[in-house]
């Protein structure tokens, strides 16, 4: 029996569809939107999205054509998440449901986080 682990990052489909449009204008098939968690913000942590390719140890999540590559060091802050696009009447942006979340800072720009623990291999 080949149990397949779940995915870092659980996508839906409004993220589906921002991230193959945007990885569409890649210059790269091998490239995502990478994701990754930084130190920085009123509530100490923040997340940072980027075209990019992947690297060593990186995560890669493909759902429904798109490709999303999860930084090595940001997979236990984001192990569980759900990522979704919020849009309304002036912008459009990707927002999380993180279960790693304990806090957000009142402008919304930072978060705090807490590493979900390591899975069992």
């Amino acid at each position: 029996m080949n149990l397949a682990a779940p995915a870092v990052i659980a996508l839906s489909d409004a993220a589906v569809d921002r991230v193959r449009s945007l990885t569409a204008k890649a210059q790269s098939p091998e490239a995502g939107l990478r994701i990754s968690v930084e130190k920085g913000g009123c509530a100490g942590m923040s997340y940072k999205m980027e075209l990019a390719q992947p690297e060593p140890g990186d995560e890669i999540v493909e759902q429904a054509g798109a490709r999303v590559i999860v930084d090595a060091k940001a997979v236990l802050y984001l192990l569980g998440a759900r990522m979704d696009v919020k849009t309304d009447r002036f912008s459009s942006s990707f927002v999380f449901e993180n279960p790693n979340q304990t806090a957000s800072c009142g402008c919304g720009e930072s978060v705090s986080l807490t590493p979900a623990a390591a899975p069992l291999a």
